[in-house]
């Protein structure tokens, strides 16, 4: 589903455009239960049979999109005795940050393998024969049909026979969950096993129902733009093409600054600092110490690593991620600002919960919530007159390639030539938390000795991230553009490396 584009993303795209507005506005707050009504008009459903289920669903949307807690269906209070709360100023999310709403899922059965009417009777019956369970049997006709009472899924007579004609189906928003985190409830819903879940988000870009969101900020954000308070914007490197050909790196912080934001800075100054701290770390720890590092920067993989093999908790690198360098670096110069994370995550919103990183970042925002900001001020790049000097040029080109699969550990070793030229270093990097288990099987088994392992929650790594909103390909290239164009492209010659030891105290 990702890179196409459906009624699903303007569902969501239209509620944080109307939850910004709501805040930039400074509505009554009752606007806010006319939102679903707003979007949904008229008697009949757009896409679904009720089109009270329609508004049911938004309403839902709405209260995520503004913090809030989700209700459940027996619950009828409106968004508005609630707004109160959301208001205020949020220091962190209130758990669980990704949400499904139950009356919005289909209930899509779980796996699956299914013999299709293309089953031409055929005399071999290879499905038959490697089927382990003998699951498989004839009806008067000499065709096929599966037992799903004995089926074990394991997709042996999928990949045997010759025509094609058996399917395998399982649930996109447990196809694309790494961590096996959707299960199913009493009535078939799907639901989040929260122990298992590392909010990535890959369930809520995947489900075709827009039954899936996370949390946002967009309000609280908002109010305090309103307000004149100081913020200031931290923006991810993945954001190169988000907004469209026109949106270059100084319109963005033009409208940033339309918007009210006090100032805006490149994240990859302090990718480069993580990618130099992350070098020494390594050429430190490895061998010596363990027998392999892990990198840093993406909480959904080193939350998953430390749940799924605690042993190697240690393993992980210490470093402080990219987006924390930047905002200690910011509020070391500017105290009295707010600091908000721009990015292309959903898990990064899970980083800045944590008790040690809340009092450096106060909004973490993906990119397709900032755009919902940009339509409720019609910002229009194209129109925009920007300062070519605003160019946001601060970053190395290494620092700026951490947005793609491989980029973290293409950046440490190049690092760690220019700190010991003579070490040799071996990489992988496993992109999705899927490819990222793996990695971390071969490394439990002793295959992965003297190796750095980069891991990427996201297949692609953070271009594809579920705040993303140009497709994965397309933001690939313009990742490599941008990094290719960045006036210096090692880590290692960062301006700012001497401030290293201030943020890390």
């Amino acid at each position: 589903m990702r890179g196409v584009h459906s009624a699903v993303d303007d569902i969501r795209r239209t509620v944080f455009k109307e939850v910004a507005r709501l805040a930039f506005e400074g509505s009554d707050p009752r606007q806010a239960d006319q939102i679903p009504y707003k979007m949904i008009q008229g008697d009949v459903a757009h896409h679904r049979h009720d089109v009270f289920l329609e508004r049911a669903i938004v309403e839902e949307r709405v209260r995520l999109a503004m913090g809030l807690n989700m209700r459940y269906a027996g619950d009828a209070t409106p968004i508005s005795e609630d707004i109160q709360w959301a208001e205020k100023f949020q220091e962190h999310y209130q758990n669980p940050l990704v949400n499904i709403i139950p009356y919005a899922c289909n209930a899509c059965p779980p796996k699956q393998i299914r013999i299709t009417d293309s089953c031409q009777g055929c005399i071999s019956h290879p499905c038959m024969n490697v089927c382990p369970k003998d699951a498989i049997y004839l009806d008067k006709d000499k065709h096929c049909h599966i037992d799903q009472d004995k089926c074990v899924k394991c997709g042996k007579c999928y990949n045997q026979c010759p025509y094609r004609a058996i399917s395998r189906i399982d649930r996109p928003c447990a196809a694309a969950c790494g961590m096996d985190a959707i299960e199913s409830d009493e009535l078939g819903r799907a639901k989040i096993n929260y122990d298992k879940c590392v909010s990535c988000g890959m369930c809520l870009v995947n489900c075709p129902f827009g039954a899936i969101a996370d949390k946002s900020q967009i309000y609280q954000l908002g109010q305090a733009l309103r307000r004149g308070e100081k913020v200031i914007a931290c923006v991810a490197p993945a954001f190169v093409g988000q907004f469209g050909k026109d949106a270059t790196p100084a319109k963005l912080n033009a409208a940033m600054k339309v918007l009210g934001f006090y100032d805006v800075v490149e994240v990859a100054i302090g990718a480069d600092l993580c990618t130099v701290q992350e070098a020494e770390d390594f050429l430190e720890e490895v061998p010596a110490k363990q027998p392999w590092m892990g990198t840093s920067c993406c909480p959904a993989w080193s939350v998953m690593a430390k749940k799924l093999y605690p042993e190697f908790a240690d393993y992980i690198s210490m470093a402080l991620t990219p987006m924390v360098i930047t905002a200690r670096m910011v509020k070391k110069d500017h105290p009295d600002a707010k600091i908000a994370f721009i990015g292309p995550c959903s898990a990064k919103k899970l980083e800045a919960n944590r008790r040690t990183v809340r009092s450096d970042v106060d909004y973490v925002l993906t990119f397709e919530e900032l755009l919902g900001i940009f339509d409720a001020a019609s910002i229009d790049f194209a129109a925009l007159k920007a300062n070519p000097e605003d160019d946001m040029d601060e970053g190395s080109g290494m620092g700026r390639g951490f947005a793609v699969g491989g980029g973290v550990a293409a950046a440490v070793v190049e690092a760690i030539k220019h700190i010991d030229p003579d070490r040799e270093i071996k990489i992988e990097y496993g992109d999705g938390l899927k490819n990222c288990r793996k990695m971390l099987a071969m490394a439990k088994a002793g295959k992965r000795d003297g190796y750095l392992l980069e891991g990427m929650g996201c297949p692609g790594g953070c271009v594809a991230g579920a705040g993303t909103i140009r497709p994965v390909k397309e933001s690939t290239v313009n990742v490599a553009q941008f990094k290719g164009a960045a006036p210096e492209q090692s880590c290692t010659a960062s301006p700012y490396l001497d401030r290293l030891k201030e943020v890390e105290e």
